[in-house]
């Protein structure tokens, strides 16, 4: 073995020693359980986990050194940030489950792409069976959301709009897919899981509505195996 290889070795388990040294401590391995199903913002790990706001901050920081997350801005109160994940740097966060899901609701503000785009993904991976809806639901699906769905291989023909109150029943997982629909909806319908994907609308490109999917595809990748569901059974599509 060269030095030079070597010395790409060492860095590679000097690296991964950072992530086992971070996960090392409970409330650290809490916050990464806690952030492998959804986004959060550090006030509101600290009241889910009961930490004060300093040891959260503390704690935040050496998970963020390991490279383990990273922190966004909201794009609906730009004073907020939101923790999330970094899944390349941890392939396995826990296996806590969502137990007795009947079915699953992403939630954005419009309904015309994150939300649609997640439902029908989730329909493709998942028994569970799916459903979007908005906060202020638009007129129309984003055309550059049915495009994405095509290229796909999703069916976006029956895609209409909703208003959450319209969809959301009480014992339904509902997942907010963007940083408005999460901060605004009322007690009766607050999401379990936040997901902070950004709007890819603003940007109005292909390569944005592309990245957007691919996000949620990867979010859904990793939470679908810890859900698990109840009623009647369904088939895999």
């Amino acid at each position: 073995m060269s030095i030079e290889s070597m010395g790409v070795e060492w860095k590679s388990l000097e690296e991964r020693a950072r992530v086992h040294a971070a996960l090392g401590d409970v409330a650290r391995l809490a916050i990464v359980d806690a952030l492998g199903v959804g986004d959060a913002a550090p006030g509101e790990l600290g009241a889910l986990l009961g930490m004060p706001t300093n040891l959260v901050a503390h704690h935040l920081k050496v998970l963020q050194d390991a490279g383990l997350v990273v922190r966004g801005r909201s794009e609906g109160d730009h004073r907020r940030t939101y923790v999330r994940l970094v899944p390349e740097a941890l392939v396995s966060v826990g296996s806590r489950l969502l137990n007795e899901v009947p079915r699953v609701v992403f939630v954005c503000t419009h309904n015309s792409a994150r939300s649609q785009l997640a439902a029908a993904i989730w329909s493709r991976r998942s028994r569970v069976p799916a459903a979007s809806a908005g906060t202020q639901p638009a007129e129309r699906v984003h055309p550059r959301a049915v495009k994405v769905a095509r290229r796909r291989g999703l069916d976006p023909a029956a895609w209409r709009t909703a208003q959450v109150h319209d969809v959301v029943k009480p014992d339904d997982l509902v997942i907010a897919v963007c940083d408005i629909a999460y901060e605004t909806l009322p007690a009766d319908a607050r999401p379990r899981v936040h997901w902070s994907v950004p709007d890819p609308a603003p940007a109005d490109t292909d390569a944005a509505f592309e990245a957007a999917y691919d996000e949620i595809a990867g979010r859904i990748d990793r939470l679908e195996p810890l859900v698990s569901q109840s009623g009647a059974e369904g088939t895999r599509a």
